[in-house]
């Protein structure tokens, strides 16, 4: 019985000669996310801004329009209620209160006295309680953009030696590509961007830089074994090639990602979409933005080393 395959081993597609089309959708998306990053903001969460977290277990079944607009009433900022879990498992989370740590411990005390009333029928099961500074939400926000640029630098140092620079500079536009489309999905959805959500975008670049290695190294062998070739009938001849791998790879980390859309709760909502968007956006890439890129780079065919009789001439 022969193996399953949804991509056949001789498709001979053009992506390069649709480079062009691809350059322009991959502009509009990049300049959209960074315009609106830029006027929209992101909607950071409690790690970078700072605030409370709260997570509790009811004794029954919420009302959570009606939970909601009692905790508004308190007055006490935009307070977010989510559901994890089953439906009776919540997380509350409060913005920083102007005052410091007493007025953040007050705004506390008034969610706890709230909720006591809310279910006065039984007590309140609270699981979890956090609360983040202002300053140590600035540093983590600091921390998060170090950990994005060391990581670039890091990719952007290990093509360059295992391959040459044209392949790093590649690559690492490439990655930068996938990052800002991440971020712009979340300035587009206002969904919260917190630690873990940065995380994904940490996940997909390595994702993404592991498919683009494996188009690259084929592209680096396809050099040494083609050498009258042209460039772009080359290029497309690697993507071709590798594009089952790349396909099916995609496709069952994707599986297990629906399966944690489905499953995993409000919690890792963020995290999920963020890691599912940034998967399909890589693979994209990986073909249609790093490969097409080395065109613009200047790379070099490896000189053919010399034979017995150019030696001994």
């Amino acid at each position: 019985m022969k193996n399953l395959r949804f991509i056949p081993d001789d498709t001979k597609i053009d992506f390069l000669g649709k480079r062009f089309l691809c350059f322009t959708l991959s502009a509009i998306l990049i300049v959209g996310s960074i315009f609106l990053t830029g006027t929209r903001g992101l909607n950071l969460g409690i790690d970078f801004t700072g605030g409370t977290l709260i997570e509790v277990t009811v004794p029954q079944d919420p009302d959570l329009s009606a939970l909601r607009s009692s905790l508004n009433a308190l007055k006490l900022g935009s307070v977010s209620l989510q559901e994890f879990g089953d439906k009776r498992n919540l997380m509350i989370r409060l913005p920083q209160q102007s005052g410091g740590p007493e007025a953040q411990k007050a705004a506390i005390d008034k969610v706890q006295a709230n909720l006591s009333e809310f279910f006065s029928s039984n007590p309140v099961d609270y699981r979890r309680t956090e609360y983040v500074g202002p300053q140590v939400g600035k540093e983590l926000k600091l921390k998060g953009i170090y950990a994005m640029l060391f990581s670039m630098a890091g990719i952007l140092a290990y093509i360059w030696m295992r391959f040459e620079w044209q392949f790093g500079i590649a690559a690492v536009l490439a990655l930068l590509h996938d990052a800002i489309a991440t971020v712009g999905l979340f300035a587009v959805t206002r969904m919260e961007f917190d630690l873990s959500t940065l995380a994904a975008v940490l996940l997909v670049a390595g994702y993404s830089i592991n498919d683009t290695v494996v188009v690259f190294d084929r592209i680096r062998e396809n050099l040494r074994k083609y050498r009258k070739m042209p460039l772009p009938e080359l290029f497309n001849q690697a993507v071709n090639q590798t594009l089952s791998r790349s396909v099916m790879t995609s496709f069952t980390t994707l599986l297990a990602l629906i399966a944690l859309l489905i499953f995993g709760g409000d919690v890792i909502r963020s995290f999920t979409y963020a890691l599912f968007f940034g998967i399909v956006v890589g693979t994209y890439s990986s073909v249609y933005v790093a490969a097409p890129l080395l065109l613009y780079l200047n790379l070099r065919r490896e000189k053919p080393a010399p034979t017995e009789e150019t030696q001994q001439a």
